[in-house]
């Protein structure tokens, strides 16, 4: 039988994608008590973001599913690309730069962890 997995998704984070893989990529894997502990000390903008997506996660799986929070794992978690604000920047005479500021959607998935 499949283990029961858990999701929490955050949409249009008004954080840049690469940026926050690079806080993923840190608890992908990890018990959901390790994972918070490295967000908690990582010094990144989108570490509160991602802190908040798994404790939603957590949460989800606490009160919808039943399952025990200690034996939770991070299974899952990716960030996807959300829309682009497209802003311009004024420069001298008359010309205008572009600005893109990106947006994320950061998926976390959590299971329980396999005994045995």
């Amino acid at each position: 039988m499949e283990a029961t997995q858990v999701r929490a998704v955050a949409k249009y984070i008004r954080i840049a994608p690469r940026k926050v893989r690079l806080v993923v990529d840190l608890i992908r894997g990890k018990r959901v008590g390790e994972a918070l502990a490295i967000l908690k000390f990582t010094p990144r903008g989108a570490s509160p973001v991602v802190e908040k997506v798994l404790r939603s996660a957590m949460a989800n799986a606490e009160n919808n599913h039943n399952l025990d929070v200690d034996n939770l794992i991070v299974k899952e978690v990716f960030v996807d690309q959300g829309p682009t604000l497209k802003r311009f920047h004024p420069r001298a005479q008359g010309r205008a730069y572009s600005i893109f500021k990106r947006t994320s959607h950061i998926t976390v998935v959590v299971a329980e962890k396999r005994e045995g």
